[in-house]
């Protein structure tokens, strides 16, 4: 419904909800919230090209170096991730650990997004950059978003507005495309190296696609701003939880 609400940012509290609500590995959670991330992101995908806010071809140029990455990361970096990260006399960090706290991290920094967002956009002389520079940091945003399972949506978002010029709602719904891509593509990674509980999996995402559905619905009957806020304050909490519970 969050997602489906604000148009991004909801599907980062999956991978918390699987480790600390239902138990789940970290390594397992993080796959399982890509697939769960993937089939909502496209569900919100449908809806935003019926209302043309969706441009495809300037997603797609994202979506090669994105992918690639996200699957990378996914196939051989985490399974890589030694169970033992760092070790300082009776002070160690996990492989578990380490991924949470990296997490955490990256919730923080979104939740900074969201609390503090300017929508201002560019102007109509705005140049497209290069290229090799799309490609590099769509490889460098699907490291991070494979690593930590998460759609990445607040840091395609802006990189939609700022190198290519979309309007602020024309990036959100294009920023679908790419997650819903790069989380499936990443999923396929972990399918090879992990037992799915498929059961679970498929009631869960189901179950979420019906709330993006109706918090798409709802999102004309609230203010997208202040809600936008409030969550990403929540957001702020749920990482200060999360590393006090991991390193204390």
């Amino acid at each position: 419904m969050i997602l489906g609400l604000i148009g991004g940012g909801g599907s980062i509290l999956t991978v918390p909800l699987l480790v600390y609500l239902l138990g789940y590995n970290p390594v397992v959670a993080t796959a399982y919230s890509l697939f769960v991330v993937g089939t909502s992101s496209a569900a919100g995908v449908i809806q935003k090209a019926k209302k043309q806010l969706v441009d495809f071809k300037t997603g797609l140029s994202f979506v090669f170096p994105s992918f690639l990455a996200v699957y990378v990361s996914r196939r051989y970096i985490v399974p890589a991730l030694p169970d033992e990260l760092l070790n300082i006399g009776t002070f160690s960090i996990s492989r578990e650990m380490g991924l949470m706290v990296f997490f955490a991290l990256i919730m923080f920094m979104s939740s900074m997004a969201m609390i503090f967002s300017r929508k201002k956009e560019p102007g109509p002389d705005h140049k497209k950059p290069p290229y090799y520079l799309v490609f590099l940091q769509g490889v460098i945003i699907g490291l991070v978003t494979g690593i930590i399972g998460a759609g990445g949506g607040f840091l395609y978002v802006p990189a939609l507005v700022f190198w290519s010029g979309l309007p602020m709602k024309r990036a959100v719904g294009t920023s679908l495309v790419i997650i819903a891509f790069n989380s499936l593509v990443g999923f396929l990674g972990d399918v090879q190296t992990l037992e799915i509980e498929w059961s679970f999996l498929l009631l869960f995402s189901l179950m979420t696609i019906v709330g993006v559905l109706i918090g798409g619905l709802l999102s004309k009957r609230v203010s997208n701003k202040s809600l936008k806020k409030g969550f990403g304050w929540f957001t702020l909490a749920m990482s200060i939880y999360i590393v006090y519970r991991e390193l204390f």
